[in-house]
């Protein structure tokens, strides 16, 4: 990954580049735990004339530390970072560089996580599967200070602000907290509680107790039950 700032011409859609004033470049830092996905999102943006990788990330800490140094204007997170809770890692982002917008790129269920991620202080919403022009679009408008999401969750939203309540097509997953989701996710990805409890610095004990309030949140009577509904849903695609 090269620095191209300070010298790119001016670009116009009707012929080829001529030389212009030289436009400042968002400075943009990508947290994602997959190499060749990674290293992916950096071309389509450093493909972009007004758009400028500084910095690049795998794991949540490594992303606060490139972010404070980098102080970009927007940060693109995976929100399934292996070994941490994306979450977490939005939260930190919006407490410690205020400055900085977000935009979470997740192969999460866009009903279940995106208003989390929004109301976590994220900008927008993209699915892995609208990388490209999607993503394109949800960056820039995060830069110029608006919310991205899609017109689906839009209309949802704006259905739940009118009615007074959650949409009848809610699932019960969505009444589970953040932290509760996450455990959620992981017992469908088929960790144990030391190994959750390890993830995600969390005492057993702590672990535990979310099992308890999941399994009453979903209303299921065992271990068991609750292992089964977790790979269920994990596997039905919302295990990004």
């Amino acid at each position: 990954m090269s620095p191209r700032a300070g010298r790119r011409a001016e670009l116009r859609s009707d012929g080829p580049p001529v030389a212009g004033p030289l436009r400042k470049r968002a400075a943009i830092v990508v947290v994602d735990d997959h190499p060749i996905l990674r290293r992916g999102l950096i071309a389509l943006l450093e493909g972009e004339p007004d758009l400028e990788v500084r910095g690049e990330a795998a794991t949540a800490q490594s992303a606060i530390q490139v972010i404070a140094q980098e102080a970009p204007d927007l940060a693109i997170v995976d929100l399934g970072l292996d070994g941490s809770d994306g979450m977490d890692l939005i939260k930190a982002i919006r407490t410690r560089h205020p400055q900085t917008r977000m935009v979470v790129l997740s192969m999460h269920d866009e009903s279940v996580y995106a208003e989390r991620v929004l109301r976590a202080g994220a900008h927008g919403y993209v699915t892995k599967q609208q990388m490209g022009d999607t993503l394109l679009t949800a960056v820039r408008r995060a830069l110029a200070g608006e919310i991205y999401m899609s017109a689906a969750l839009g209309a949802r939203l704006a259905e739940r602000y009118i009615g007074g309540a959650a949409a009848a097509t809610d699932s019960p997953v969505a009444n589970l907290t953040d932290r509760e989701l996450t455990v959620f996710r992981l017992i469908g990805q088929g960790q144990t509680t030391r190994q959750i409890a390890l993830a995600l610095h969390l005492s057993i004990k702590t672990i535990e107790a979310h099992r308890e309030h999941i399994k009453h949140k979903l209303a299921l009577d065992s271990g068991a039950a609750l292992a089964r509904c977790a790979t269920l849903w994990a596997g039905d695609g919302h295990n990004g």
